[in-house]
This record gives C-alpha cells, sequence and structure tokens, in this order.
C-alpha cells in the first residue's frame, strides 16, 4: 500500500509538474541540444553540483571560454547561439562538442552531453565524442507500426554480430540480410540488443555510457530508423534491450561524475556503486532522474519507433541486495519486506504505466530471476505492469540436464515442472537458450549436445553417427518442447535456431582483440550438403505451425502424461496434441494419449521427418480417431500409432 501511494504521488507531481505530464516525459526535445526553427541553437543541461558550464567544440576553435550557460534554478544550465549571419546554424551537422564543466573544487572537466544522441570514436581514441546530428534531410519513416502480435515469437538479435565475417556488422547489413531471414523463420519480434552506446564492445551493451545514442559502431541514427521501418514493413515489431538498471562508471564519455560530484544521477557513496558490475546505480528518487530516464524510453519510442522494451537487470533494481548473494525459494517474505527497494519498483511501475498509457500496443519484458511476486500485473491491480517476464529457469534446466545427467535419468516430472512453474496470469517468456548461454565459459545447446563432433561430421553426404544423430533430435525436441508447454511468448538468440557451433565471445585483451567468436555464421545454413539447415527448417515450420494454431496465445497446457519409465510427455494445448519420446532406446507401436476435443487427428509438425534430419519413420496420411475412453484425467483418449525413438543412447 505504500508502494501504491507514493506511485500515485508521483503521477500526481507528474500532472502538476513544468506544462504537464507530458513535456516532463518528452524533455529530450529540451535538454541537449536542439536547432530552433529560426536556426538558431539552444543547449540544456543539468548539473547541480557545477560551479559553471561551457561549450566549446569546433564551431569556436574549441575556445573553452566563449560559450558560457547561463545558470538557471534547481542546478539547470542553459546556452543560446545564434545563428550565423547568413542564417545558418552556428553549429553544423556533423560538429563535435564538449561541455567544460567546472568544479566548486576549481577542477577543469571535459564532459558528453548525457542527452547526446550521437557520440563516435576515431580508432586510435578511448574516449567517445560527442557528436552533434542535425542531417539536413532527416530519415523519415515510411510504414506503420504493426500491431501488437496475438504471439509473441522473438528473435533476440545482435547487430554487430551479426554477419559470418569477422568485423563489426552494420545496421544495413542486418536490415538487407538478417531481416529476410528472420521474415522467414516466423519470428514477429525482434529485440536488438547493445543499441544504447556503450564504449566498450565486449560488455555487450550491458554498460551504457550514453543513453539517448544510438551505437554509431553500426552506422548512423538514419540506418538505425531505417532497419525498424524496414522490420515494420515485414510485419515485424522491434524491442529495445533498455539498461536502466545501472550505467557506466566511465566519467569523460558517460553520466559518471558529469557535474564533478558521485550523486548527479545517482545515489552518492556505496549505495551508487554496483557490487558486481562495477558500475553505477540511479537514484531513482531523484525528480531529475525520473526526467532522464521517462524521457528516455519516449525517445526511443518516438525517435526511432521501437514497440517497446526489454528491461535489463530488473532483480538488481527491485532488492537492495540487487541478487547478490541471496536465493528465491518462493516465499514472500522474499518480495515483501524492507529488502525490496521501493524507489526502484515505483520508477518501474510508473514506466510501465506511462508506456501504457501513451503507447497502445508497447509491450515490455522483465529480465527478472527473482520471480517477484505481480510483475506482469497491471498497474491499477497494483502489479508493476509489465506485458511479460522471462522465464530465466528453463535455459538453466536444460543445460544442467545435458551436463549432469545420462538420457536414462531424465526425469519427466521435473522438466514438465520447470516448464510449468510460473504464476497463473503473469505471462512468461519461454526459451531454452539466449545469449547467456552462448557467451564463453558456456556452450549453446547444439554445442552441448554434438561438441567437437560438429566440425567434421554435420555433412549430410554421409551417414550420422550416434552422437549426431542424439543432437539432432534432442536440439529440436527440447526446443518444440519448451516452445509448446514453457510460456506465452517463445524467445531465440540468433543463430541458435539453426544449431550454431562453439560459443560468442567479444574482441578483448584476452583474446588478442579477435572477432572470430564474435560473429554468426549464417552461412552454415546456406550449405544444403550440411545439417544446419535442417535444424533451421525445423525451427521455421514450428514458428510457421504456432502462427497457425496459436498455442503461445492460449490457455496454459494440460499435461496429461509425464511417464518415466516411458521417458513420455503429453499435453494439450489450443486444440493441439504434444507428445514427445525422451526414451533412449524404446520406440512405442501403439500408445494411448488422453485428449479432450474428440474427433480426428492428423500430424502436422513431425520432427522425425527426412527435411529436418529424422529418419521418416512415420506416414503423415495416418489419422487418429478419438474414443470415448477416459484416460489421464481427460474424458477421450486415442491409440497413437509408431511413437519412435527420436535419440540414439551415447
Amino acid at each position: 500500500l505504500n508502494i501504491y501511494r507514493v506511485l500515485h504521488k508521483q503521477l500526481s507531481l507528474l500532472e502538476e509538474a513544468e506544462a504537464g505530464f507530458d513535456q516532463f516525459t518528452r524533455s529530450y526535445r529540451s535538454f541537449g541540444a536542439h536547432r530552433q526553427p529560426d536556426n538558431s541553437l539552444v543547449f540544456k543541461e543539468w548539473a547541480p553540483a557545477a560551479e559553471a558550464l561551457f561549450l566549446t567544440g569546433d564551431f569556436n576553435g574549441w575556445d573553452k571560454f566563449s560559450h558560457p550557460y547561463k545558470k538557471k534554478e534547481f542546478g539547470k544550465w542553459e546556452l543560446h547561439i545564434p545563428p550565423k549571419e547568413d542564417k545558418s546554424p552556428a553549429v553544423a551537422h556533423n560538429s563535435k562538442l564538449k561541455v567544460v564543466v567546472h568544479t566548486k573544487e576549481g577542477e577543469r572537466l571535459y564532459r558528453i552531453s548525457p542527452w547526446a544522441t550521437y557520440v563516435t570514436k576515431v580508432n586510435t581514441s578511448v574516449v567517445y565524442d560527442w557528436v552533434f546530428w542535425d542531417p539536413p534531410q532527416p530519415y523519415m519513416h515510411k510504414h506503420p507500426r504493426p500491431r501488437k502480435p496475438r504471439s509473441l515469437r522473438i528473435y533476440e538479435s545482435h547487430v554487430g554480430i551479426a554477419s559470418p565475417e569477422g568485423k563489426i556488422a552494420s545496421y544495413s547489413n542486418f536490415t538487407h540480410n538478417v531481416l529476410p531471414r528472420i521474415k522467414d523463420l516466423g519470428y514477429n519480434c525482434i529485440q536488438l540488443m547493445a543499441i544504447m552506446e556503450h564504449a566498450y564492445y565486449a560488455s555487450f551493451g550491458y554498460q551504457v555510457t550514453s543513453f539517448f545514442a544510438a551505437s554509431s559502431r553500426y552506422g548512423t541514427p538514419d540506418e538505425l530508423k531505417e532497419l525498424i521501418d524496414v522490420a515494420h514493413s515485414m510485419g515485424i515489431i522491434v524491442l529495445l534491450d533498455v539498461v536502466h538498471s545501472h550505467a557506466s562508471k566511465n566519467t569523460e564519455d558517460g553520466l559518471n561524475q558529469f557535474d564533478g560530484s558521485d550523486s548527479c544521477f545517482f545515489h552518492g557513496g556505496q549505495r551508487g556503486e554496483h557490487p558486481l558490475w562495477d558500475s553505477r546505480l540511479f537514484n531513482y528518487s531523484s525528480w531529475e532522474v525520473l526526467r532522464f530516464l521517462l524521457s528516455n524510453l519516449r525517445w526511443w519510442m518516438e525517435e526511432y519507433r521501437f514497440d517497446g522494451f526489454r528491461f535489463d537487470g530488473i532483480t538488481s533494481m527491485l532488492y537492495h541486495h540487487h541478487g547478490v548473494g541471496t536465493g528465491f525459494s518462493g516465499d514472500y517474505s522474499e518480495y515483501f519486506g524492507l529488502q525490496v527497494d521501493e524507489d526502484s519498483l515505483v520508477y518501474l511501475m510508473l514506466a510501465n504505466h506511462i508506456l501504457h498509457t501513451v503507447y497502445e500496443d508497447c509491450i515490455t519484458i522483465a529480465e527478472d530471476v527473482s520471480g517477484m511476486p505481480t510483475l506482469c500485473r497491471p498497474v491499477q491491480e497494483g502489479g508493476c505492469g509489465f506485458d511479460y517476464r522471462l522465464a530465466m529457469a528453463i535455459p538453466d534446466k536444460w543445460i544442467q540436464i545435458l551436463k549432469e545427467f545420462k538420457d536414462e535419468d531424465w526425469d519427466m516430472g521435473n522438466i514438465v515442472h520447470t516448464l510449468t512453474n510460473r504464476r497463473y496470469g503473469e505471462n512468461c517468456i519461454a526459451y531454452a537458450e539466449s545469449h547467456d548461454q552462448a557467451l564463453v565459459g558456456d556452450k549453446s545447446l547444439a554445442f552441448w549436445l554434438m561438441d567437437k563432433e560438429m566440425y567434421t561430421n554435420m555433412s549430410t553426404l554421409i551417414p550420422m553417427n550416434p552422437i549426431i544423430d542424439r543432437g539432432i533430435q534432442l536440439h529440436k525436441m527440447i526446443r518444440l518442447l519448451t516452445h509448446g508447454l514453457g510460456g506465452e511468448g517463445y524467445l531465440n538468440f540468433m543463430g541458435n535456431e539453426f544449431g550454431h557451433p562453439e560459443w560468442l565471445d567479444f574482441p578483448r585483451v584476452g583474446n588478442n582483440e579477435s572477432y572470430h567468436y564474435a560473429r554468426r555464421q549464417f552461412n552454415l545454413v546456406d550449405m544444403d550438403h550440411l545439417r544446419y539447415c535442417q535444424l533451421y527448417a525445423f525451427d521455421r515450420d514450428m514458428n510457421r505451425t504456432e502462427d497457425k494454431y496459436g498455442w503461445l496465445a492460449a490457455p496454459p497446457a494440460f499435461v496429461s502424461t509425464k511417464h518415466e519409465g516411458d521417458k513420455v510427455i503429453a499435453f494439450e494445448r489450443a486444440n493441439v496434441i504434444f507428445i514427445f519420446n525422451f526414451h533412449p532406446t524404446n520406440s512405442y507401436s501403439s500408445y494411448r494419449v488422453g485428449v479432450g476435443p474428440s474427433g480426428k487427428y492428423k500430424i502436422k509438425l513431425d520432427s522425425d521427418e527426412i527435411q529436418y534430419g529424422g529418419h521418416g519413420r512415420l506416414d503423415h496420411n495416418t489419422e487418429f480417431f478419438t474414443e470415448s475412453v477416459p484416460f489421464n484425467d481427460r474424458s477421450n483418449s486415442m491409440q497413437v500409432q509408431n511413437i519412435q525413438i527420436q535419440k540414439m543412447r551415447l
């Protein structure tokens, strides 16, 4: 109740603020650098601890004192620069700028505006430069946003690694070479990682330095706008992986110590430091921090036309302990107590309320490992307001099974429990693996299953050996079971749909700055003599089958069979019957399965088809008729013929 009172107080203050709620949450229109209709320029910053501010750059020959800001109320500073004699702007498009901050202690600091919309770095430099982005003919979006999908099928993507070549790939490469693949695969949503500018490439985009700037290492802002516009033309929505849980410690090209103090945007002292991430933590109770972060969300929605957000690091935000050294059993005392950071929780509720109020079809996803109750219930109910949460226990379970258990020891009940263990009415995004599992130190599912055999035995010109056979069949079954049973949405990390080999590692000192593992080898799919195209085809048809029957948008499945001896799982969802045989040696010539709706059933997706790398043992012309024989708590049942073994014992 206290949290809800704080939320309503914040909302009331927003309504009363300046010209009201809309202007406050669109402060990107006034802060930073802006050209006015008469070509004069206005620069505005918030630096409460500063003694004086100056603007320097290409436009004034880097004079550090010629253009002082004027101090305003509440720590704000403004500078107006009239146009030149020819009426053109005094600061040209693509000019470099710096804010010069004079502190009360007499220091002179060189900073990038927190509101900078474009920052770049030359190869020889370590620090990024603020570049005034004001193109004479900015990109104009041509296509409307698609409506919110009924079923969410997410392709998690990183622009920089989206190429077989060992280099940083571009927005344009993604637009022209990757978007058609995503469309063909049947995904209707892209989650873009590492877009908010980050000075350290190997941080995977999670050490943000410039919150309003799209990363320049992949291209220009207009090229990102084109990427999103083309995705919209294909009926694909685009989510931004937004990082509001913490910020990079960088000072010269980040938010840290912008005005010379350690508490400008962040908590001062120990509370403002993350104990594991070596990063700064926002002060969500600060009025100007709320202005900055809420405006940041609206900036990405309106300037680039993103369709929503995946909020990173929610667990760190929700608790004062940040989830460090803390386990979560599901007991309510773990979620409702003094360990909860009320300021952070109210910020998340506020952000979701604003996004869903202003943008009807906006989608928000929470990355939370703790299982905070009501995270995905509406704010009006007292919830946090997210549309989905990531089902983070599922990929951990699959990795644990593959690492620790023999095939004959797989626990069907435990697998089903992990896939269905979610609060009713709180939507989850299920996934067998994401970028976390692909990173160096771990391996993709395909590499756990087939390891070094993938280097020499993925050719269709030679018979499958037992390791490849088992790996290909399990790769398909794990993904389909997760897709059908694990949630109300599904996510796949780019390349994993076709069993991308090896792991993901960004260039760093520890690997001699190599790009060899910072790429996605889409070329493997295009080689018909390799089995990667078979896994690709199954993933495509799995998504297309879901698009037809809509099980992700249906109520939770009814699991009728989880037989430990037979290693069979059967369940029903959206009038589709899913049957999995995980037994390492046994096939079943006839197997009774409980069914709800009576009638005739036919095979619609079969992982054993030859085109998917299977053995083609099922007759797709077979029709299955239900009988009025109750079985496993279902009113009807049917005998299913030839439930074949799908994998080989090692």
